[in-house]
């Protein structure tokens, strides 16, 4: 979800990509149906290791998991601290959402604030 609102809603500043500890093999329906709410069609998305993200360099890092990162690759990380939604309630589901919306809206208004 992260990813997808940030490719959304901060492309002009940030070049987003999300990877798992233990990925999905797909993402839930649920996922799908609370980002459609939103107006974000997350159909082409799928979950990613950090295997497949590696050797990718980045200027920081979001670890959203609640346990360490497995590699270090010198950049800044930031701890979000939200629960992961796959087994809530659909409504449950949908507030980690709109939490997820806000840390990111933040993120992406604190990296316009800085090209300024």
């Amino acid at each position: 979800m992260a990813e997808a609102f940030a490719r959304t809603y901060g492309s002009d500043v940030l070049i987003p990509a999300s990877a798992g500890l233990t990925p999905a093999s797909d993402l839930p329906v649920e996922t799908l149906n609370a980002m459609a709410e939103k107006n974000i069609d997350m159909s082409a998305q799928f979950p990613k290791s950090f295997r497949q993200l590696r050797r990718a360099k980045f200027d920081l890092v979001i670890n959203m998991s609640g346990f360490p990162i497995p590699w270090e690759n010198g950049a800044p990380t930031a701890e979000w601290p939200v629960p992961d939604p796959v087994a809530m309630a659909y409504e449950d589901h949908c507030q980690v959402r709109d939490q997820i919306e806000s840390l990111v809206m933040k993120l992406i208004l604190d990296l316009r604030r800085e090209q300024k």
